[in-house]
């Protein structure tokens, strides 16, 4: 029976074939699988990413190779990129590939696995990214291509049509310039350049350091082979090529600079990249702290230091009374304090200090007003007989107190926020700490001061801390030495649009750019046409959707 019906089956299928093929027209076969598809239905436009490893953006203008400096007139670039909170040679490069920040991703090993969220539940899920190459490929179709001679890295792209076996920057130059003349269809390729940073492992990471300086010059002239030969393909004049040169960061792996990002086609007019908004670090609750660690006793105020503490704020509320903001002490309870403790009173500032008894120096009007203000404080060892705390607001002094015969040495982080019982609500900025004593000529000269490698005592400076970050948990510090600081409790950070702290520079007009290392994976969404689903969670900033004026006809 079963034998039967596929007898019958078979009959009718090849019935109804006959009458089809006799009313039918003829077509010719489509094309084979393996056989290349016709230029035209290749999405115009394609993404070129090569980072050179190792390579500041300070260097870089120093430098200035040829090859790169010439794309400079059709870019869109900073030099002085924003750092995320944790920034080595891995999580960086993480961040590229994904579009996704370090808060998110939470890879920083060379095993390109993720750490488990310290703030994550016992049951919750250790997040897992796809790659941009991933969803290019996905969304589009098209072919990508991935070139590293850091074999943990390429392992890590495992979702990539080409992932060439290169062991040397020259052999990534060779093999990608290969892999352009050969297949038409690849929209979306990553290079990977690391002697930059090899050579700055020895001998330094400056101009001044011939070695670097010719790494960087041999990357040049293989970032302008590669670019040559893609204005040699028989279809560049129907593609619409986005170069980025970038890198992953500046400097060492463990002591990570600033880096670059350049982003070049034709069409695009010559531009810095700039955070034209400013987004404030607001710390609004009782318990809401960002502390640095206490490791050396780096900000131990002691019993015979010299030290300056200076930082913006901007107060969103003065109706409570004695609240804490900045300490480096006990917290203060029924008048005893260890150390010192800046504090609001209305809209008026004091400093509590004290061995074990609580003593006051009562500083005055200060923030009533709700505006950006710049408060000093300093600590000045002179003789065991005189040692004198001053204070000074907007750079300008106010009032002083001796603390002969005062140690103030404690076991306590330095904390930005309230221990407190009453809440606070204010924005902080720009937190220096120098182990130094700034004359009042010096606080008055510089409390505004936007570019602190300028200050006259630089190498004095042990922390600074600008809170730019925009979103995380983690406060960098930006100073020759020091540490981090960790957010705790309940902080947030708030658009203040151009209402930004006296040190910050001009923010002026046009687009805003947040130029982190996530955005390089959602600028090569962008251009590639691969929508940023939400449920991709991609929180880079794809940047050139802000200037489409410059490319779309």
């Amino acid at each position: 029976m079963i034998h039967f019906i596929h007898k019958k089956q078979l009959l009718l299928v090849l019935s109804f074939c006959l009458l089809a093929f006799a009313g039918c027209k003829k077509y010719p076969n489509p094309p084979s699988f393996n056989e290349e598809l016709d230029n035209t239905v290749i999405p115009s436009r394609k993404v070129l990413v090569i980072s050179i490893d190792g390579l500041t953006g300070t260097e870089l203008q120093t430098i200035a190779p040829p090859a790169i400096t010439a794309l400079q007139k059709n870019s869109k670039y900073s030099y002085t990129p924003l750092k995320e909170p944790v920034t080595n040679d891995v999580t960086s490069w993480v961040s590229m590939l994904t579009g996704v920040s370090y808060e998110k991703h939470l890879v920083s090993t060379d095993d390109f696995q993720p750490t488990t969220d310290p703030n994550a539940g016992e049951h919750d899920a250790v997040p897992i990214r796809r790659n941009v190459l991933d969803y290019i490929m996905s969304a589009t179709g098209s072919k990508t291509a991935f070139i590293s001679p850091w074999s943990n890295l390429r392992n890590y792209i495992k979702v990539a049509d080409y992932r060439p076996l290169v062991a040397t920057d020259e052999a990534a130059k060779d093999s990608t310039i290969s892999l352009l003349n050969k297949y038409v269809g690849i929209n979306a390729a990553v290079v990977n350049f690391r002697e930059v940073a090899a050579a700055g492992a020895n001998g330094g990471y400056l101009a001044a350091n011939a070695g670097y300086k010719n790494a960087v010059l041999k990357a040049d002239n293989y970032v302008d082979e590669i670019i040559k030969s893609i204005k040699a393909r028989k279809t560049y004049n129907q593609e619409e090529w986005l170069i980025i040169i970038t890198t992953n960061h500046g400097g060492a792996d463990n002591d990570a600079k600033p880096g670059f990002i350049m982003l070049s086609n034709p069409s695009l007019k010559e531009e810095t990249l700039v955070k034209r908004a400013y987004t404030g670090f607001n710390l609004k609750t009782l318990n809401a702290l960002a502390s640095a660690p206490n490791t050396n006793s780096l900000y131990d105020p002691g019993s015979n230091k010299s030290f300056t503490v200076q930082m913006d704020v901007k107060f969103n509320d003065v109706g409570g009374y004695w609240p804490g903001f900045l300490s480096k002490g006990t917290p203060f309870a029924s008048e005893k304090i260890t150390g010192w403790m800046w504090e609001q009173a209305g809209g008026s500032w004091s400093i509590n200090y004290g061995q074990t008894s609580r003593v006051q120096l009562s500083v005055g009007a200060a923030f009533g007003d709700l505006n950006w203000h710049t408060l000093t404080m300093t600590v000045k060892y002179i003789s065991p007989t005189s040692r004198i705390m001053t204070a000074y607001v907007d750079g300008v002094y106010k009032s002083e107190k001796d603390l002969t015969n005062l140690n103030l040495t404690n076991t306590e982080m330095l904390s930005v926020g309230n221990r407190q019982t009453v809440n606070t609500n204010f924005v902080a900025a720009n937190l220096q700490y120098f182990n130094v004593a700034l004359d009042r000529e010096v606080v008055a000269a510089n409390y505004k001061i936007q570019d602190i490698t300028k200050h006259p005592n630089y190498g004095n400076l042990t922390g600074f801390w600008p809170m730019n970050e925009n979103a995380g948990r983690t406060l960098i510090n930006y100073a020759p030495n020091g540490y981090n600081m960790a957010v705790t409790g309940a902080y947030a950070w708030v658009s203040l649009d151009k209402n930004a702290p006296p040190s910050y520079p001009a923010i002026g007009t046009g687009p805003s750019s947040v130029t982190t290392p996530n955005a390089i994976g959602a600028i090569m969404m962008y251009w590639t046409r691969t929508k940023i689903d939400p449920v991709f969670d991609i929180d880079g900033d794809p940047i050139l959707s802000k200037f489409e004026a410059d490319f779309l006809k």
